[in-house]
C-alpha cells in the first residue's frame, strides 16, 4: 500500500525571537487524512510551531507548504516585493510630476495615470486581494499568508487557552467560524438584503449540525461562559470546523479534562477525522491520548525535532525517553 500524500510539509522551519531560538530547522510531513501528534517537554517549541503554521508568526528560516501551495516563508524573502513596488511608485510619481505639462495634454494624462496606477498597486500590496497574490506568484514574489488567509486556504486551529466569545451563545460562536466562507459584504449586512438573510439562515443550519456533531446540540443557546469546561473545549473544535478546513490544528485539546472528558475528546477527534475527512495535527501532553489516537508522532526538544515515527517507535526511542525522563532513564531503556 502506497504512503499517503503529505497535506502539510515543513522544510527546515525555524523561528527566532532575538537571541532565543524557539524552533530550529524542523522538517515534518503530515499525511493527508492522518492524525499526527507533536509532543515534547514544556518549552520545546510546540505552540510556536503551531503559531508559525497558522500565520501568527512568519518563519525565520524554511518554508511551509499546504497541499503544494506556499503557506509560510521567511520575511526577508519579501524584500524583492518591496523593491519592485517602491520602484513602481517612484517612477509613477516622477512621470506624473513632470512640470509644465498641461493636464489635458497626452503626456499629462499619462502622468496622472502613472500616479493612479502606482497608488493602486501600493494599495493592493497592503490589502493583498487574490488577483494580487497570483500576480506576485507569477513574478516570483512569495510571502507568508496572513492568519485570515491561512483560514481561507484551509487551516483552522484551537488554542491552548480557550478563546471563545464568552458573552455569545454556543450557536453564535460557531456561526462566527462560518463567516470565513460567506460571500456577503458590509452593505449586505447594513441593508439586510435577501442574500444576507439567506446566508445567515444557511450559517445557522450548518452551525447547528456542527454543534450536534460535537455533542452540544442541546446547548446551542447557552452562553459560552456558562458551559462546562469540557463543553467549551468541544465548542472551540466546532467553531474551527465551521471554516471547513482541510487541516485542523488542536493545541492541547484534552488539557484540564478529567478522565471521562478525555475519553470523549479522543472519540471526538477520531470522529472528526472520519466524518469530515479532516487531517488532524495536535499538540498534547497526555500520553494516553497521544498513544491512543496518533498514527504518527513527531517529538520536539529545545526547538529541534529529535524523533519521528509510529507510537510504538516513539515509546521505545532512547532520545524521547531522555528528553522526558533524563539521561539515566534513557540509558536503562
Amino acid at each position: 500500500m502506497s504512503a499517503k500524500r503529505p497535506i502539510l510539509e515543513l522544510k527546515g522551519v525555524g523561528r527566532r525571537f532575538g537571541g532565543l531560538v524557539a524552533v530550529n530547522g524542523v522538517d515534518l510531513e503530515v499525511p493527508a487524512g492522518s492524525i499526527t501528534s507533536v509532543i515534547g517537554p514544556n518549552g520545546a517549541g510546540k505552540t510556536t510551531l503551531f503559531n508559525v503554521i497558522s500565520g501568527l508568526y512568519a518563519p525565520t528560516t524554511g518554508d511551509i507548504n499546504l497541499d503544494g501551495q506556499l503557506l509560510a516563508t521567511p520575511d526577508h524573502k519579501t524584500e524583492r516585493e518591496a523593491f519592485i513596488w517602491a520602484t513602481v511608485a517612484i517612477t509613477g510619481t516622477l512621470v506624473g510630476g513632470v512640470a509644465g505639462i498641461p493636464i489635458d495634454a497626452p503626456a499629462g494624462i499619462a502622468g496622472v495615470g502613472a500616479i493612479v496606477a502606482s497608488g493602486a498597486i501600493l494599495l493592493a500590496a497592503v490589502s493583498r486581494p487574490n488577483w494580487y497574490v497570483r500576480l506576485c506568484d507569477r513574478l516570483g514574489i512569495r510571502r507568508s499568508a496572513r492568519p485570515n488567509d491561512v483560514v481561507v486556504l484551509g487551516v483552522a486551529r484551537t488554542f491552548q487557552n480557550i478563546r471563545l466569545f464568552r458573552e455569545m451563545s454556543a450557536l453564535e460562536n460557531v456561526m462566527v467560524g462560518t463567516h470565513a466562507r460567506t460571500k456577503v459584504g458590509l452593505f449586505d449586512a447594513l441593508l439586510d438584503t435577501r442574500r444576507f438573510r439567506r446566508t445567515e439562515s444557511e450559517s445557522e443550519d450548518e452551525s447547528m449540525k456542527l454543534l450536534e456533531a460535537v455533542g452540544l446540540g442541546d446547548r446551542a443557546n447557552v452562553v459560552a461562559k456558562n458551559l462546562a469546561y469540557g463543553d467549551q473545549r468541544r465548542l472551540e473544535v466546532a467553531r474551527a470546523l465551521a471554516s471547513r478546513p482541510s487541516l485542523l490544528l488542536l493545541d492541547e485539546p484534552a488539557a484540564g479534562m478529567n478522565p471521562a472528558e478525555t475519553e470523549q475528546m479522543i472519540q471526538l477527534i477520531k470522529s472528526i477525522r472520519d466524518t469530515f475527512g479532516v487531517t488532524v495535527l495536535l499538540i498534547e501532553h497526555d500520553m494516553r491520548v497521544v498513544m491512543g489516537i496518533s498514527e504518527k508522532i513527531a517529538v520536539l526538544d529545545h526547538g529541534e525535532k529529535i524523533a519521528e515515527g509510529t507510537p510504538a517507535e516513539i515509546r521505545n526511542n532512547p532520545k524521547v525517553i531522555e528528553a522526558y525522563l533524563g539521561r539515566g532513564a534513557a540509558a536503562g531503556a
